[in-house]
C-alpha cells in the first residue's frame, strides 16, 4: 500500500478503529490487498460520481463536462438535471428492490411456517403477529396462530403485486401524512409496480422532466420504508422474537483462537438463526472438540450480524469494511454469506487462507466459493451441514492474527420495548420522551444510520456525529453498519452516559436506557419511522414527522439501499443529510429540487454535506429551527446538572473498583418486556421484572 509507513503502521486516515488499523498493517506485511488499498489505486470517476454521465442508451455514454456543462445536453437532448435525476431515481429503485426482495423472502418463510412446511421455525412472538394482523385488518379472535400467520403472509405478499389499492402499511403514518401523500399522488400502490415504473420512466425517451422523475423516486422509496422494509422487520419479529435489550461484544477480538470460528455475513436472518441453533447443538460441539477445538464460535458482519445480535446476543465481528479483515485473521473456518454488501474480493482472498467461503442464496453466487443452497423447508439440516464443513476445516488452520480489540455493547431496542420502558407493559407510552424534548432536557432526536465507505475514514463520520450529538443533549438511534461503528468506539455501552449532556443524561437514567439506542439492521430503519410517528402523534411536538426537532444522517453511505432509505425518510417528512459525495452534484437544479423543492412538497429533504463539522452544524440548525417553530424553549444546558443517579452510580463504580471480591456482571442486562422474547444463548441471561 502506497501510504503505509516504513514501520508497518497504517495512517489513521484509513480508519479510526484500532483493530482495522492492526489488520491493515498485517495485510501489508503479508502482501495482500484490501478494499482500502484498492481505493488508493482506483480513484472515483468525478463525472459519474457527480451524476454528469448518462449511459442509458448505446448512443452514449454521454458526459456533460466543462464550465458550461449545465448548458450542454447528451446526444438525445437530455440536459444535466434529467441525467442526474434519472441516475438518482434508478439508485432508489435498486435500493427498494434489494430491501423489498428481502421482505418478500421473509413473507415466503412465514407462509411456509404457517403451513407446517418449514421445520425448525415457529411463530415466536404471537403478540407481534396479532399486532401486525391488526394493521392489516385481519381478524384474530378465536383463531389458531398458524391460521393468522398464513393470512398475514398472504397479505404481505399481496403488497408486492396487487393490481389495485395502496400499500397497506401507509395507514400507519400520521393522518396528516397520509392525506398529503394522496394529494401529491405519492402513496405507493404496490412494491414491484413502483420499482418497475421508475425503471420505465428512466428508460431512454420516457420521463424527461427532472422534477417528475424525482417525484417518482419519492413514491418508489415509500414502497420500501412503509412496505418491503417494514414488512421484513415485522415478520422477522414474528418468527424470531421482537428484540429487547441484551449485552454482547463487538469487533474482531470476538474471534477465538481455540474454537471453530464461523462468520455469517449479509442481511437475511433465516439461515443465520438456524446457524445459531446448530452452533449450540451438543452433538456438533462434540464433533468440534474431537478435532481439537474447544467449541464453536459464531460471529457476524453487516446486517445479518445485527439480526442475530439483537435477538440472540451473538457478537459482531465488524461492519462492512471488516469482511476482508476477518478472513485476514486466518482464524475463520467458514464465512457464510447470503445477500447484499458482500465483496467479490472474498473469493480470491479466502483461497489465500484456509477459510471456506460459502454462498447460500441462488441470487448471490461468487466465483471460488462453495455453494450450499439454503431452503427454509430443510433449514436445520442445511445449517448443520455448513457447521460440519467449518468443523472439518479447523485442522487446516495456519498462523492466525486476531487483534485483541472487543468492546461491550447493549443492543436490542425495538419500538415496542421503548414503549415498555417509558410506561410499562400495560401503559406503554412515549410521553416521557416527548415531555423531555418539550422541556429542553432533550434538545432533539437524531438517527445515525448507514454504511461504511472506503472513500472516507472508516467509522469517523459516524462516531463523530454520535459523540457530538449526545454531548449536545441530542438522543441518538443507530442501525446497520453505523450501529456497529458506534459500538466499536464504545458508544453503545451504558458507561457512555458520562459523555452525554446533563439534560439527556438525566432523562436516560430516569427511563433506564442509554443515550444511543441500537434499533437493528438496515431494514429496521422502518422502526425509526414507527418511533417518529408515535412521537408525532403522542402530542406536544406537532402533528407529523416534519414538525419534530429531528434529523437523519448517513455519514458514510455507500450503496443504493442507503439512497432508498434517505429518500423514504425525506418523503416521510424528515430532514436527511448524507456525507461522502452527492450523486446529483453536477446539477444545480436536481440539487435544488431535492432540498428546497422536496421541503416545500413533503416537508423533508435530502442534502449531501461531506464535511463533518458542517454536517453537525447543519443538523443542530435544523433541530433548533424545529424547536423554534414549535415555540419550545431554546436549548439551554445550564438548566440541568448532574442528576442524583449520576453521583450514585459514580459512587458504586468507585466502591466496586476498591473491592475486587464483589462479583459483578460484565454488562448490565435490562428487563425483558412481557410478551416479547429472544434467546440470549447459553452465555447470556436476563431478569424478567416489571418496569
Amino acid at each position: 500500500m502506497d501510504d503505509v509507513k516504513k514501520d508497518g503502521a497504517v495512517p489513521a486516515a484509513k480508519s479510526i478503529d484500532p483493530a482495522a488499523l492492526d489488520m491493515l498493517a498485517h495485510a501489508d506485511e503479508c502482501g495482500i490487498e484490501t478494499a482500502f488499498s484498492r481505493a488508493d489505486h482506483m480513484k472515483p470517476c468525478p463525472i459519474g460520481e457527480s451524476g454528469a454521465c448518462c449511459r442509458i442508451c448505446s448512443m452514449g455514454p454521454c458526459r456533460l463536462v466543462g464550465k458550461d456543462a449545465e448548458e450542454k445536453t447528451g446526444i438525445c437532448g437530455a440536459d444535466m438535471s434529467t441525467i442526474a435525476a434519472r441516475h438518482f431515481a434508478r439508485q432508489v429503485a435498486g435500493g427498494v428492490a434489494a430491501h423489498s426482495d428481502h421482505g418478500r423472502d421473509m413473507a415466503m418463510t412465514l407462509r411456509a411456517v404457517a403451513k407446517g412446511e418449514a421445520a425448525g421455525y415457529k411463530v415466536k412472538d404471537e403478540q407481534k403477529l396479532e399486532a401486525v394482523a391488526g394493521h392489516m385488518g385481519i381478524a384474530t379472535a378465536g383463531r389458531e396462530v398458524n391460521e393468522i400467520a398464513l393470512d398475514v403472509a398472504d397479505k404481505a405478499l399481496e403488497q408486492f403485486g396487487q393490481p389495485h389499492g395502496e400499500i397497506i402499511y401507509t395507514k400507519r403514518a400520521t393522518l396528516k401524512r397520509q392525506k398529503l401523500w394522496r394529494e401529491l399522488r405519492l402513496t405507493p400502490r404496490a412494491i414491484d409496480r413502483e420499482v418497475t415504473e421508475v425503471l420505465h420512466r428512466t428508460h431512454e425517451g420516457v420521463d424527461l422532466d427532472a422534477e417528475n422523475i424525482l417525484k417518482s423516486a419519492l413514491r418508489c422509496s415509500l414502497a420500501d420504508g412503509w412496505g418491503g422494509a417494514m414488512l421484513s422487520t415485522d415478520i422477522s419479529d414474528i418468527l424470531f422474537g421482537t428484540p429487547s435489550p441484551l449485552s454482547s461484544e463487538v469487533n474482531l477480538g470476538v474471534l477465538k483462537d481455540d474454537q471453530v470460528n464461523i462468520i455469517v455475513h449479509g442481511h437475511e436472518p433465516t439461515l443465520s438463526a438456524m446457524l445459531v441453533e446448530a452452533s449450540r447443538d451438543p452433538e456438533l460441539i462434540a464433533e468440534a472438540q474431537a478435532t481439537g477445538a474447544k467449541g464453536i464460535n459464531l460471529a457476524g458482519i453487516c446486517c445479518t450480524s445485527n439480526e442475530i445480535l439483537m435477538r440472540y446476543g451473538i457478537p459482531a465481528a465488524g461492519n462492512f469494511l471488516h469482511q476482508e479483515l476477518a478472513v485476514l485473521t486466518g482464524a475463520v473456518e467458514a464465512m457464510v454469506v447470503d445477500v447484499q454488501c458482500i465483496m467479490q474480493a472474498l473469493g480470491p482472498l479466502a483461497q489465500r487462507f484456509h477459510t471456506q467461503l460459502i454462498t447460500t442464496s441462488p441470487k448471490a453466487k461468487i466465483p471460488g466459493a462453495v455453494h450450499v443452497e439454503f431452503d427454509e423447508h430443510r433449514a436445520p439440516q442445511t445449517a448443520a451441514e455448513i457447521v460440519r464443513m467449518a468443523i472439518a476445516n479447523y485442522p487446516n488452520r495456519g498462523p492466525i492474527h486476531i487483534p485483541d480489540y472487543h468492546e461491550p455493547l447493549v443492543a436490542g431496542f425495538s419500538h415496542e420495548y421503548l414503549n415498555y420502558m417509558q410506561g410499562g407493559f400495560h401503559r406503554g407510552s412515549f410521553r416521557p420522551l416527548n415531555d423531555a424534548v418539550i422541556a429542553g432536557r432533550i434538545r432533539g432526536l437524531a438517527g445515525v444510520v448507514g454504511c461504511n465507505n472506503v472513500r472516507v475514514t472508516q467509522d469517523e463520520g459516524i462516531v463523530e456525529m454520535i459523540k457530538r450529538f449526545i454531548a449536545q443533549d441530542v438522543m441518538v438511534v443507530v442501525t446497520g453498519c453505523a450501529a456497529t461503528a458506534g459500538a466499536k468506539a464504545g458508544y453503545l455501552s451504558p458507561e457512555i452516559l458520562d459523555s452525554a449532556g446533563p439534560g439527556l443524561r438525566e432523562v436516560m437514567e430516569a427511563i433506564g436506557i442509554p443515550p444511543v439506542l441500537h434499533l437493528g439492521s438496515c431494514v429496521d430503519n422502518s422502526r425509526i419511522l414507527t418511533v417518529l410517528t408515535q412521537v408525532a402523534t403522542e402530542g406536544g411536538l406537532g402533528e407529523d414527522i416534519d414538525d419534530l426537532p429531528a434529523v437523519g444522517l448517513c455519514p458514510e453511505w455507500m450503496c443504493e439501499k442507503a439512497i432508498a432509505i434517505g429518500t423514504y425518510f425525506a418523503a416521510s417528512g424528515a430532514h436527511v443529510i448524507f456525507g461522502v459525495s452527492s450523486p446529483v452534484k453536477a446539477s444545480t437544479e436536481a440539487t435544488r429540487l431535492m432540498t428546497e423543492g422536496w421541503e416545500q412538497l413533503v416537508g423533508g429533504d435530502l442534502e449531501f454535506i461531506p464535511d463533518w463539522d458542517e454536517m453537525f452544524a447543519r443538523s443542530l440548525e435544523i433541530i433548533d429551527a424545529k424547536r423554534a417553530a414549535l415555540k419550545l424553549p431554546a436549548y439551554d444546558p445550564s438548566q440541568f446538572g448532574d442528576s442524583g443517579d449520576s453521583l450514585y452510580f459514580a459512587a458504586i463504580r468507585e466502591y466496586l473498583a476498591a473491592h475486587d471480591e464483589v462479583e459483578t456482571v460484565g454488562s448490565p442486562v435490562y428487563p425483558l418486556a412481557e410478551g416479547h422474547s429472544h434467546d440470549h444463548g447459553h452465555e447470556h441471561s436476563h431478569d424478567e421484572r416489571d418496569a
